[in-house]
């Protein structure tokens, strides 16, 4: 089988392109390093094309018989509506047209962004309110995989994310998830740093869970967009509690004023759609992907500021 894997050297790229190359799938990964990091995919062995989405002459790629494109701009804090638009929605458009013009199956990253604060736990059915152009721009491509879905009859799934952590997210730096933030701020013996009063929930989805869900959605009989979540939202305050029995320390939280408006303040996927027509449910508790995770950080790193509890 062949499969391409935009933003392969980026966060859940690099761990799905890994997870393939070792199924015995021919990679291609597709990235132009403007988020992804070499490190991610040192020991990735399949072809490695270094172009934006935007540039790739698609269709010297051929054959390909799965697209997974994880590839995105991210950064939520972006106010460039221009330069987010053109990387998220028109890199995906061409895309999607290389794959409806091959009949290539297509699993893109959408994103839990596009519910912005409506009332948890949110559904694919509910109501849409993206609170910034990032969330925006995965609300527009979303739409535009609908409409294809519906004129082409072809496998498009669309996998919106939660709030996915784990290895690999090291080099987004402030982008990376709260946990990874919260847990080096911990390790560097720093009280964890969190908004004002740290009830705000998150549907945190263990990175592991989220390739499981690509995969997943390759085998599924028929396209459409699904949550993909544990279904269960974690206060930050719970997330530190756990970080401190892992880490074996005993930091108490940092309040400080949110000084973002468009800030959501709960994300809890609806999961029956994914369990139903996908098959997928999150294996990982978020205790048991937190401690796996540090277990990890801790091996690659060798810091020896905060022992690890294994």
């Amino acid at each position: 089988m062949n499969a391409i894997v935009t933003g392969g050297a980026g966060f859940i790229g690099s761990n799905l392109a890994l997870t393939l190359e070792k199924q015995g799938v021919r990679v291609t990964i597709v990235d132009d390093f403007s988020g992804g990091n070499f490190e991610n995919i040192k020991n990735f062995r399949g072809k490695v094309i270094a172009q934006d989405i935007n540039q790739v002459a698609w269709d010297s790629l051929k054959p390909v018989d799965v697209i997974f494109h994880e590839a995105a701009l991210t950064d939520t804090t972006v106010t460039d509506q221009k330069k987010m638009m053109s990387n998220n929605v028109e890199g995906f458009r061409k895309i999607l047209h290389f794959a409806l013009q091959n009949r290539i199956k297509l699993v893109y990253a959408s994103s839990a962004g596009v519910y912005g604060n409506e009332p948890a736990p949110q559904s694919e059915n509910g109501r849409l309110n993206p609170l910034n152009i990032y969330a925006y721009s995965k609300l527009v491509g979303d739409q535009i995989a609908l409409q294809a879905m519906k004129a082409s009859k072809m496998l498009i799934v669309g996998l919106r994310y939660f709030n996915v952590f784990g290895l690999g997210e090291k080099h987004k730096g402030k982008f990376a998830s709260m946990i990874y933030q919260l847990a080096e701020q911990m390790r560097s013996g720093k009280r964890p740093r969190i908004f004002h009063d740290g009830e705000q929930m998150r549907d945190h989805i263990y990175v592991r869970d989220a390739v499981d869900a690509n995969l997943m959605a390759f085998e599924a009989k028929e396209g459409g967009i699904f949550n993909v979540g544990t279904g269960k939202a974690t206060s930050f305050n719970r997330v530190i509690e756990i970080l401190n029995e892992v880490l074996g320390a005993n930091l108490s939280p940092d309040y400080f004023d949110n000084p973002y408006g468009f800030y959501q303040n709960r994300t809890q996927a609806d999961t029956a759609q994914a369990e139903r027509l996908l098959g997928f449910n999150a294996k990982w508790s978020i205790e048991e992907g937190i401690r796996e995770y540090l277990t990890a950080l801790h091996d690659l790193k060798s810091k020896k500021a905060v022992s690890i509890k294994v």
